[in-house]
């Protein structure tokens, strides 16, 4: 059985998404509701994220006059697309709807932040999950880690008992 050939004459490979995700963004903030919103990218950035090439720790949205900008979002280059020092951590606009981007804008204006959440690579474009967060305290953190030893020990003893 042949393979199938694409447009351009590349054989059709699965497309498996990649999800960059920021793992500290629950450890360190108390998240609400994810919003997914696009990103302005160029050619290279987007091949370098499609093959898992990204990095958000250490990430977070700003807002500028009346628009949403990520900053410290890395995308690393390969090899077969090189990336400058300068591109991998520039600032790159994000894409929502006005009523959405005014809504994060009042959100931050409370004293929130705006923390990147994911970026996900599944569709034809790639967009990032931002959620409207408060800063947790260290003894939030630890209440969090003790909240989550004690659900463990009780499902392995609901299961030891079965």
């Amino acid at each position: 059985m042949a393979k199938k050939v694409g447009r351009r004459g590349h054989k059709n490979q699965p497309n498996q998404a990649k999800v960059i995700q920021n793992r500290r963004a629950r450890h360190d903030y108390e998240l609400g509701d994810s919003l997914v919103v696009g990103m302005q990218l160029t050619g290279r950035e987007t091949k370098s994220l499609r093959m898992g090439h990204g990095q958000l720790r250490g990430a977070y949205v700003t807002v500028k006059g009346d628009e949403l900008f990520l900053l410290n979002g890395t995308i690393n280059g390969t090899s077969g697309v090189p990336l400058d020092e300068s591109e991998q951590t520039r600032t790159r606009k994000l894409l929502a709807k006005r009523r959405e981007i005014d809504a994060l804008i009042d959100a931050k204006h409370q004293g929130r932040t705006i923390v990147p959440l994911e970026i996900l690579t599944s569709g034809r474009y790639i967009k990032l999950r931002i959620a409207v967060g408060k800063g947790k305290k260290l003894y939030d953190k630890r209440q969090t880690l003790k909240k989550r030893d004690e659900t463990r020990a009780m499902q392995s003893a609901m299961k030891a008992r079965s």
